[in-house]
């Protein structure tokens, strides 16, 4: 099933605009739709309130600790290209980092967050800052018990744990990475086709669209692009 749903749909001049981003932190949530649904309805609601349209849907399965998500770095591009806004079921949808979130903001796309629409910039911050400091707290938590129990004499770690996990977590890492290369590549060819030749004017290019690397940067290198466009080919030719 693609992670990018909704085809792209054209709307009148003056009629608010949106694009959505869906985020579930699991495979199974993905998989069954539970999550999805809720924050699709909870979109849908504030479209129709707003007497807008929603011209794009992405969607990811991702934790939100993490900034390195190619979809919500390609819903943001597609917002500045089709001037829309970006709208969300919840803002915790976005991501539990302060960091993240101010980048956002700076990205120049307009956003709102359906259980939140009023809210203002400083209370996003707010919000983000309560989010990112329960998650931290989650962490120590969880480090403090660790630690507890090693100290008690508990072997911790998987037991069971096998040289083929270790294989097929590497596996996962590389198909995430593929995934990655596949959606960064079409800007690549884009600022081919405007007449971008050389991995350093590719790499400027990606970085003025906005489209984020695999570790959630925003400034591209000419080697960062070569990577994605081997990794690209390499995909394609295994497929």
């Amino acid at each position: 099933m693609p992670r990018r749903a909704a085809a792209r749909v054209y709307s009148a001049p003056g009629v608010p605009r949106f694009i959505s981003y869906l985020r579930v932190s699991t495979d199974k949530q993905g998989a069954s739709g539970l999550g999805l649904e809720a924050q699709r309805e909870a979109v849908a609601r504030h479209v129709a309130a707003a007497s807008g349209v929603l011209v794009a849907e992405y969607r990811e399965i991702e934790s939100g600790k993490r900034t390195d998500r190619p979809e919500i770095a390609a819903a943001l591009a597609a917002c500045r290209i089709r001037r829309a806004t970006l709208i969300i079921a919840k803002l915790d949808r976005l991501a539990r980092n302060v960091h993240f979130i101010s980048g956002l903001m700076e990205s120049g796309v307009d956003f709102i967050a359906c259980d939140n629409p009023h809210a203002t910039r400083l209370t996003i911050h707010i919000l983000a800052a309560v989010a990112e400091h329960e998650r931290e707290m989650i962490s120590q938590r969880t480090k403090a018990a660790l630690a507890a129990a090693k100290a008690r004499g508990v072997r911790l770690g998987n037991p069971h744990l096998t040289p083929g996990d270790t294989r097929r977590a590497r596996r996962a890492r590389s198909a995430s990475a593929a995934r990655h290369a596949a959606d960064v590549l079409p800007y690549i060819e884009a600022a081919r086709a405007a007449g971008c030749s050389s991995l350093g004017e590719l790499a400027r290019a990606l970085t003025a669209r906005g489209i984020e690397t695999a570790a959630g940067a925003r400034e591209w290198s000419a080697t960062q692009v070569k990577r994605i466009i081997e990794r690209a080919s390499l995909h394609s030719a295994a497929a």
